[in-house]
């Protein structure tokens, strides 16, 4: 299993390899020293919680996704094992809850059974901007959903969270599935060599 520092040493130095940037660059965007970083991504550091926070806002992250191990980012949430909180003359379910700041997305999305589902093959969806998560809610239907490499299957009342910075795959199980796919792109800090953000699945990449 790997240790926390591990753990911040990767992530860090993936996020900031996939933008482009030297170490000197990231460090200066942060402010911090370049050994302070050096030392951080080789995982012989020990930085304060204002060092990591600094960091996540120089790469354009939430600062969960420099201590989260990767397969730790996605949260299934199943229909029946969730619990309804009492508020008066309304009930609420909470789904999820993520820090940081960006663009958020809505949609309502229709999944239809694809005829290449009986051969197996789905065709996977385009990667969004690095750091981006999707917040899926099954209204009907039954679908697999997620990264290709690890998909879940979900029926109505089902939630997940994953990442959509990865290859990804939308597939009904059961005709036509109906769900509600919040995207949380985050925002992009000036120098990471990162595009504008772009409107994902309003954009017809999926």
């Amino acid at each position: 299993m790997s240790t926390g520092n591990t753990v911040v040493a990767r992530n860090v130095r993936l996020l900031r390899e996939q933008r482009g940037l030297s170490l000197a660059e990231l460090a200066r965007q942060a402010g911090l020293a370049k050994q302070t970083l050096s030392n951080l991504e080789q995982g012989a550091g020990n930085p304060t919680v204002d060092t990591l926070f600094a960091i996540a806002a120089a790469l354009g992250v939430p600062v969960t996704r420099l201590v989260a191990e990767r397969e730790q980012v996605m949260t299934v949430q199943r229909g029946d094992e969730v619990v309804w909180e009492q508020h008066g003359g309304y009930e609420s379910r909470a789904l999820d809850h993520i820090y940081g700041s960006g663009v958020i997305e809505n949609y309502v999305v229709r999944i239809g059974q694809d005829s290449s589902n009986s051969a197996g093959v789905v065709k996977p969806s385009e990667p969004h901007p690095v750091g981006t998560l999707e917040h899926l809610y099954v209204i009907s239907g039954r679908v697999r959903v997620g990264p290709v490499d690890a998909p879940v299957e979900l029926s109505a009342g089902d939630f997940v969270r994953y990442q959509g910075d990865r290859p990804h795959v939308y597939e009904s199980l059961d005709g036509e599935s109906l769900v509600h796919i919040v995207v949380s792109v985050p925002r992009v800090q000036p120098g990471t060599g990162a595009t504008n953000s772009v409107r994902t699945h309003g954009s017809g990449r999926h």
